[in-house]
């Protein structure tokens, strides 16, 4: 299963990577998130593997992701008009999943954020889910995309929400 998603963030493409980039900022905007930390490297870093744990509703789902791709390594002083690539790869039970973040400068004050994922499913009970739920994958990476969005841009933390 593949598919895009993309939305529009009306701050610089340096302040976006920064917020993206940092860590410490992941509960704000990870709906979801229990926790995500680094078993190898640094945060954010090309080979860095981390644990990740995600709640939904009353399940859990813990996963490995490696981060395969940042470019330019350096995220301060980005060339005007250069595309910035945040790519990982997700590893968890019954699912291997490649994600392709790049962001581009969509005008002097706004950044075009484009997110790629591809999902492949092993086992009886994750293959179920992907025939069976396929857009609840493309729903969940646009939430967490508008969250990011209304975190950027106007700081709302998800875990202040009320659902």
């Amino acid at each position: 299963m593949k598919y895009t998603v993309s939305t529009e963030i009306a701050l610089p493409r340096e302040t976006v990577v920064q917020l993206l980039a940092d860590s410490a900022h992941l509960p704000k905007w990870l709906r979801g998130l229990v926790l995500h930390e680094p078993l190898s490297g640094v945060h954010g870093q090309v080979g860095t593997t981390s644990r990740v744990v995600m709640q939904m509703g009353k399940q859990k789902f813990e996963c490995t992701e490696t981060i395969t791709r940042r470019e330019p390594a350096d995220l301060r002083g980005i060339p005007k008009g250069s595309v910035v690539h945040f790519d990982r790869e997700i590893v968890g039970e019954g699912m291997w999943s490649a994600v392709r973040e790049r962001l581009t400068e969509a005008g002097p004050e706004m950044t075009l954020w484009v997110s790629e994922s591809e999902y492949r499913f092993s086992g009886f009970l994750m293959r179920l889910v992907g025939l069976l739920m396929p857009g609840a994958f493309r729903k969940q990476s646009q939430q967490h995309m508008q969250d990011f969005k209304a975190f950027a841009e106007q700081g709302k933390d998800v875990r202040e929400a009320k659902d």
